[in-house]
């Protein structure tokens, strides 16, 4: 066990960050985190910050002989530098769990072979690949196989003459995904630790706007023996992967039940949020358990919960820019405030979010589709 008091390293200094540094920090640990941004959400709170890009071996030097255990908090995280700081340190996820999660090529492979249903595709290596795809993949989504995120790195294609320019826009090698009818979009966080034990919090049920995560309701309106299911799968995902700490495994219900896995991500995850405000453990507590070799804790939730995403738009009335009157929000006694510190509010950018939480998943619902229609938020259909 590494104790209280100790130094624990994170790679990244995005809002995810942030939150594990204030995990860490009310557990009594002290955080350098090493992220190249002048004034990062999580280099802003952390104990220390190394200003170093992520392949600066003095920077990460200077990390392995301050901490005594080093995580990442998000997945582009060069593997070599997790590499790095495992033969100087300890390391959870390992690089060679986070490389395959990184590559979307080599993370669908990883899952078919381990006999995971995932949407039929093909890789897209060559320009000579593009210009013969297998028609039973069109209509289709041709995917960069890395440094996609929020619905970046995705381009749709009807027809077998749009796959060759989508291949030719990526200019990288990509995935071309059969686009499936799917009847919603679900995610499982398990946490996993040295010895195989394993655990999961309750299905979170996603809804997207314009790619980007709009909100998450847990538990997932689904029949329980499907979120059963669900958390069946991530569990074995963890275990086919060797994963140590936590990871979100998103999936796709089909009109018949079946479920596919879309993507993994090495990390907590945008979709776990409320388990800050609605469960007994949250997802960067315990991975922070994970990192620092401590019991899993408890992963039951208090109440129904919807997370809201507050993104850049909010902060804009057509051109001109105004703080938001966060009083809508904190006016009500059941809704939690999440402000992730970023200086300057973008378009489609995560700013913050809400956790609105309700004795019943209908009153959460309730709340939830008051304050986003309070702050100017639109949805993609109701909620």
């Amino acid at each position: 066990m590494i104790a209280p008091g100790s130094w624990l390293g994170l790679l990244g200094g995005g809002q995810l960050g942030r939150m594990f540094c204030m995990a860490a920090q009310s557990m009594g640990y002290k955080v350098a985190v090493l992220d190249p941004g002048a004034a990062s959400p999580a280099g802003t709170v952390a104990d220390r910050h190394i200003r170093a890009e992520y392949l600066d071996e003095q920077g990460l030097a200077t990390l392995a002989v301050l901490v005594s255990a080093a995580t990442t908090e998000f997945e582009n995280v060069p593997a070599a530098s997790l590499e790095y700081l495992g033969n100087r340190a300890r390391v959870t996820p390992s690089a060679a769990s986070v490389a395959i999660a990184q590559d979307r090529i080599r993370e669908k492979q990883f899952l078919a072979a381990g006999g995971f249903n995932v949407a039929p595709f093909a890789i897209l290596a060559s320009e000579a690949d593009a210009r013969a795809p297998a028609p039973a993949l069109l209509p289709g989504i041709v995917k960069s196989a890395r440094l996609g995120y929020d619905g970046k790195g995705q381009i749709r294609v009807k027809t077998a003459a749009d796959v060759p320019r989508a291949f030719a826009q990526m200019g990288q090698a990509c995935v071309l995904e059969q686009f499936v009818a799917l009847v919603r979009e679900v995610s499982v966080l398990v946490a996993r630790n040295d010895s195989g034990q394993a655990i999961t919090w309750p299905v979170a049920e996603n809804r997207h706007r314009h790619g980007i995560l709009d909100v998450s309701i847990v538990p997932a309106r689904i029949a329980p023996r499907l979120a059963e299911h669900c958390r069946s799968i991530a569990l074995a995902v963890a275990e086919a992967l060797d994963y140590r700490g936590v990871l979100c495994v998103e999936m796709f219900v089909l009109d018949d039940d079946r479920l596919l896995v879309n993507e993994l991500a090495p990390r907590p995850h945008n979709s776990g949020h409320y388990s800050i405000d609605a469960c007994v453990t949250s997802q960067f507590e315990q991975q922070v358990r994970v990192l620092a070799q401590l019991p899993l804790g408890s992963t039951d939730q208090h109440e129904p919960a919807v997370m809201v995403n507050l993104l850049g738009d909010i902060w804009y009335d057509g051109v001109t820019r105004r703080e938001p009157d966060w009083s809508l929000v904190l006016e009500h006694p059941r809704a939690k405030l999440h402000l992730y510190g970023k200086a300057e509010p973008r378009h489609g950018r995560k700013m913050g979010h809400v956790t609105c939480l309700g004795p019943t998943p209908g009153e959460a619902i309730d709340l939830a589709r008051a304050i986003k229609k309070r702050l100017g938020i639109p949805s993609e259909g109701e909620l």
